[in-house]
């Protein structure tokens, strides 16, 4: 589903910033919104890939206001040093999306000593959106995009191994890291009440990405390939909920919610569960020393 042009924000000067954005569905995303005219920041890992998408998006759109920071979203070190190079740089900020998101075969750690799923997937999503929570507020009306997954209705936690030290399973990992995104997104919503700023999760579909080709087995890579070729969306329609919270006058009040194929959808009955965000907010705070 795309939303029709008489629905979409006049994207020309907004700043907007994109995670994980060198591949995928954040490249497809940031191509789309260069194309109605932002200012397009982008966050890569490896220089060489951010500069090769920066001329992509920039030859796609005809828009040359494409750039890029260089930073590894698992270390957070890293993360704040990303966020003051933004605030240096950046007078508002429109748009934070927070699309990085990795999967894991076998258990690793992170260089701060955190299962490197929940440090990747989660909890840079929370540490970069808090240090440019400031920012945003002073740029409002903004909007937060989290792109999470349908596979935290999946997914479980345990406050008392969060690291996931005892039984390590991959894809419970990434369950857990995508239940995180929604717990962030509904905690974070109600405390940007009155501030002009939004925040939503999404579900991009089952996408045609190599995320489940990285850091994986043979046998997996396998299982993935098969999943691309049969059950999978191609990475334009996976962009387009993404593209939708970011750029659409219909979500311009809506904060709090989880979306699917650009509507509504109610989150997991296990996120709703009294008193679990709050609880993974104090200690996502205390991991990340805020």
């Amino acid at each position: 589903m795309e939303p029709s042009v008489e629905r979409l924000l006049d994207l020309q000067n907004k700043n907007i910033l994109i995670t994980g954005a060198t591949s995928g569905i954040g490249l497809e995303t940031a191509k789309s919104l260069a194309k109605k005219g932002a200012n397009i920041y982008i966050v890569g890992r490896v220089v060489d890939k951010a500069k090769t998408a920066v001329e992509e998006i920039k030859k796609h759109s005809g828009n040359n206001n494409i750039y890029f920071f260089v930073a590894d979203l698992s270390s957070q070190k890293e993360v704040r040093k990303l966020a003051e190079e933004i605030k240096a740089k950046l007078k508002r900020l429109d748009v934070l999306i927070n699309n990085a998101g990795a999967t894991y075969q076998h258990f690793k750690w992170s260089v701060d000593k955190i299962e490197m799923s929940f440090a990747t997937n989660h909890l840079s999503y929370f540490l970069l959106t808090n240090l440019l929570l400031n920012l945003l507020k002073k740029s409002a009306p903004a909007r937060i995009v989290v792109v999470a997954s349908h596979s935290h209705y999946r997914g479980t936690l345990d406050f008392d191994d969060l690291n996931m030290t005892t039984n390590f399973n991959g894809l419970k990992a990434y369950e857990r890291s995508k239940l995180c995104n929604v717990l962030f997104t509904l905690e974070l919503a109600e405390r940007l009440q009155g501030t002009g700023v939004t925040v939503n999760a999404l579900h991009p579909g089952r996408v045609k990405t190599e995320i489940g080709n990285k850091n994986s087995g043979l046998l997996y890579k396998i299982g993935w390939t098969y999943f691309k070729l049969f059950s999978s969306i191609s990475i334009e329609k996976g962009a387009q909920t993404s593209i939708y919270l970011a750029d659409s006058e219909e979500v311009k009040n809506i904060s709090g919610k989880y979306f699917t194929e650009c509507k509504q959808k109610w989150h997991s009955r296990y996120s709703q569960t009294p008193g679990i965000k709050e609880k993974l907010w104090e200690v996502s705070a205390k991991l990340t020393n805020l």
